[in-house]
């Protein structure tokens, strides 16, 4: 698809669709290419799963959030 810079700022919608369908947009400017805009690849949406926070009311039900959340913050408050 090309589009001006008037279309990137009246019609961005349509450059939005063009993007989902995964088509190159090429920005004009006086009728001269001034760059590309192309669609994101690869994975969208990363799982956190090494976090200390993930399932941590689940595996250590003895200690409380707050009571967790000061053991984690303890080396970074220690060095100060």
């Amino acid at each position: 698809m090309k589009a001006t810079v008037v279309d990137l700022r009246y019609k961005m919608n349509d450059v939005l669709r063009a993007l989902d369908r995964k088509e190159n947009v090429t920005v004009l400017y006086h009728g001269k290419v001034k760059g590309i805009i192309v669609p994101a690849k690869g994975k969208e949406h990363k799982k956190i799963k090494d976090h200390p926070f993930f399932g941590m009311s689940s595996k250590d039900t003895k200690k409380s959030v707050l009571d967790k959340l000061n053991d984690l913050r303890k080396p970074r408050y220690n060095d100060i």
